[in-house]
């Protein structure tokens, strides 16, 4: 008989917002890993929050979480699908 896979209605299947407060949570276990996979990894959280919240919001997340000096990236720059796009 073939396994049956039920999902709790309290996980719906649509994917929360990225709230600023998760992405900084987010962002800080990859800065504190360091290194490129995590550089990565935070690619595509600043993706989210570029979606969700726009530009300031990620400039600000840049310079408070110092991801200029641990993965280069700096102010103004554009992040769209886990992608650099540019300033």
């Amino acid at each position: 008989m073939p396994a049956r896979f039920l999902i709790p209605e309290s996980q719906p299947l649509t994917p929360e917002k990225m709230t600023l407060d998760r992405a900084k949570q987010l962002l800080k276990v990859q800065a504190d890993f360091g290194g490129f996979y995590n550089g990565n990894s935070a690619k595509l959280i600043l993706s989210e929050v570029q979606r969700e919240h726009g530009q300031d919001a990620v400039d600000q997340l840049i310079r408070e979480l110092q991801l200029d000096r641990i993965f280069g990236f700096e102010p103004g720059t554009r992040f769209e699908g886990g992608l650099v796009i540019g300033k």
